[in-house]
């Protein structure tokens, strides 16, 4: 009742109780206000955040779909997965695509997320595909053993691996945690795509996460679960179990300015009402937290 207190307060009222003024100290000085009503003179609801969509929550729609479900919610990046863009395509292929997003004010800033094996050709492949792309990100999971390839793709190709943890199922990096431990002495653009709910439900906070291995958070994938069980499942935000307000917090604190992707798992028939739902409970803890 409490989690479904503080949606009521968001959408309807305007109201966050568990927001304080810590919120607002880092958030970005440029931003200005003119007059609107959706968020009370706001202009940029993101305030300076790069907010965008992983283009695995759309896997069962086009390209030409995808673009068009991203114009409707007003989203200008992505981090593109491979079933819109897949790992054998040409490189004139990968432009083609790119600059379909690009000619509608979309910017890819990272793909993934990727396996990578312990095999440079493997490995190589994937860096080739973001050099192909102009992405400065590969989110991934790599191989363990592969950190010296890794570490030497990283300075031969100038591109950041962003390792995508996976929960409590995940045999290679299941929480920011594993990766971390596993990526500390090998090149800083070796770093982490921290995932709120495969976190939660490895039994780490995502909010202490974030804090902690800032030095590296390359990627941010937001979500809600139902659960922080094993068998959790993305719910739309605000529906689920997780403090989506200290995440939220903990990336103004640390002034994130990478990418934070919105991904959705389920309904993927038809999946922009719940993104839709996910986007705008995020755009209300802004504007919320913008007035404390």
């Amino acid at each position: 009742m409490n989690n479904l207190f503080s949606r009521r307060q968001i959408i309807k009222t305007g109201l966050l109780t568990a927001a304080g003024s810590s919120f607002l100290k880092n958030i970005p000085a440029a931003v200005a206000t003119v007059a609107g009503p959706a968020y009370n003179g706001i202009k940029d609801p993101w305030f300076g955040f790069k907010v965008g969509i992983a283009s695995y929550s759309f896997r069962k729609l086009s390209v030409d779909d995808t673009i068009k479900a991203m114009q409707q919610l007003g989203l200008n990046y992505i981090s593109i997965k491979d079933f819109h863009l897949p790992l054998t395509s040409s490189t004139d292929e990968r432009k083609a695509v790119i600059q379909k997003f690009k000619d509608v004010g979309i910017t890819p800033l990272s793909c993934g997320n990727i396996t990578m094996e312990n095999d440079e050709a493997n490995i190589r492949r994937a860096f080739q595909y973001a050099k192909d792309c102009n992405m400065p990100t590969i989110v991934c999971s790599p191989h363990p053993d592969s950190m010296p390839v890794l570490d030497r793709m990283v300075k031969e190709y100038d591109i950041r691996l962003a390792i995508h943890n996976h929960g409590p199922e995940d045999k290679r990096f299941p929480s920011p945690d594993d990766v971390w431990k596993a990526v500390q002495s090998y090149d800083k653009r070796i770093g982490l795509c921290i995932d709120a709910g495969h976190t939660a439900r490895a039994k780490a906070d995502p909010a202490t996460a974030i804090v902690k291995y800032r030095e590296r958070l390359y990627d941010f994938h937001f979500k809600d679960i139902n659960t922080t069980e094993p068998n959790g499942n993305t719910i739309q935000a605000g529906r689920g179990v997780l403090n989506l307000p200290s995440i939220l917090q903990a990336l103004i604190k640390i002034k994130y300015d990478n990418l934070i992707s919105m991904e959705y798992e389920g309904f993927p028939e038809n999946p922009v009402p719940a993104v839709a739902e996910t986007m705008g409970y995020l755009k209300g803890m802004l504007a919320v937290m913008s007035k404390k």
